[in-house]
């Protein structure tokens, strides 16, 4: 079971805007902020999503075939999650729409690069 997926990130700050704005329409907020980590989600809930300086100290980097997928409560929310996403300095990976039978998501990156999804099933 996932308990939480780590992102890396060149600018914290900046992530920390996009992931606030997500989180907020999701109905969370942040569960952890430290000065190199910051994760969002609620203790004790769904897997969260976190965001973090890597302690290596290089240049984070994005995983090819990597992809964050955040379970949305209806289509109109997976439009939503995209467009917030887009307004914060994301880019678009596949506008929302039908992904085969009884799947709907819209495809997005943040700002670094990491690529994630906003989904609904049935």
């Amino acid at each position: 079971m996932i308990g939480y997926v780590t992102l890396g990130t060149n600018d914290l700050e900046r992530g920390a805007k996009f992931y606030d704005a997500i989180a907020a329409e999701m109905g969370v907020g942040r569960m952890m902020d430290f000065d190199s980590f910051i994760a969002w989600g609620k203790m004790g809930g769904a897997p969260g999503v976190a965001l973090t300086k890597p302690h290596d100290g290089q240049a984070a980097s994005v995983g090819n075939g990597v992809m964050v997928a955040l379970e949305a409560q209806d289509k109109d929310q997976v439009q939503r999650i995209y467009d917030i996403a887009l307004a914060h300095g994301g880019s678009c990976e596949g506008a929302p729409g039908p992904r085969g039978e009884g799947f709907y998501a819209g495809y997005f990156r943040d700002p670094d690069g990491n690529k994630l999804n906003a989904f609904v099933m049935g």
